[in-house]
């Protein structure tokens, strides 16, 4: 690699046999050198999980002519581990892709690995993408019989990839979130937008086993409808791409009741101990 060429770290949650990864490893690769650094196995909702309770391992494999590593961990690990060990230096930009189903709203966002290796990249200072794309049920669950087609999104997430090398990361924002439609065309249009807050109800089953005794399924039931100008709006509803602009902050403004709140606590503990004396 030439020491002058940029370097675009490439993961996702999907594993490194995903279709979407390669997409999105060939997107970057327009641009820059790329590298895969993924799951060996699917890494769905795990979050931002890091793993610190038993040894990672890192397997070297070819996929579609691509330098890639198979990483027996979460996505979080492989950004960790292809950040600090097996990358040549450190990347200039890391994306993370293309999900299998869209990642809208602070339910899926919270919950997503696609968007949690974006968040460790960026927590690091390193500029980070996320791309998703909303699927078919069948997809989600039978990828045998319905495989998506990335074309169109890595034709876009290229474009995306290829502007923020060359003019940095926009102003305001630590990392970007972007979804794609189910069906996305190139001529799609692109919204920015900003992060809903739910895009599912919340559904507990309850069964029992051959034993009587109770398990439980959680899923989630889509809604139909959504705030304005939020990322769940633009891709569900008015079939958009969806850019949304992310920072690492999650404390709220200070306030006066905030401060009353303290002096109450503060109160509360000085009759405490008064108490025990």
């Amino acid at each position: 690699m030439s020491e002058n060429k940029k370097l675009v770290m490439v993961t996702n949650d999907d594993s490194v046999q995903s279709n979407g990864i390669l997409e999105l490893a060939r997107a970057a690769s327009r641009h820059a050198h790329a590298i895969i650094v993924a799951p060996e196995q699917p890494q769905s909702a795990t979050a931002l999980s890091l793993t610190f309770h038993k040894p990672i391992r890192v397997n070297r494999v070819r996929r579609d002519g691509f330098e890639c590593y198979a990483v027996s961990g979460s996505p979080g690990d492989c950004v960790m581990v292809g950040v600090n060990k097996v990358l040549p230096r450190k990347p200039d930009l890391v994306v993370s892709g293309i999900n299998i189903g869209d990642n809208n709203t602070f339910q899926d966002i919270l919950a997503s690995g696609t968007v949690a290796a974006a968040l460790e990249a960026a927590i690091t200072g390193i500029p980070a993408i996320a791309f998703s794309m909303e699927v078919s049920g069948e997809s989600l669950f039978a990828l045998e019989y319905d495989q998506p087609d990335f074309t169109n999104a890595g034709v876009i997430a290229g474009e995306i990839i290829g502007d923020v090398l060359d003019n940095g990361m926009p102003e305001g924002a630590e990392l970007l979130n972007v979804n794609f439609p189910r069906g996305v065309q190139q001529s799609t249009p692109i919204k920015i937008t900003e992060v809903g807050r739910r895009k599912y109800t919340d559904k507990v089953l309850v069964r029992r086993d051959p034993r009587g005794r109770p398990y439980y399924w959680l899923f989630g039931e889509r809604l139909t409808s959504f705030p304005e100008r939020t990322d769940a709006e633009a891709v569900v509803v008015k079939r958009h791409v969806s850019i949304t602009p992310m920072v690492l902050k999650m404390s709220g403004p200070p306030s006066k009741e905030l401060s009353t709140l303290r002096e109450r606590v503060e109160m509360r503990l000085r009759r405490a101990r008064r108490g025990r004396l």
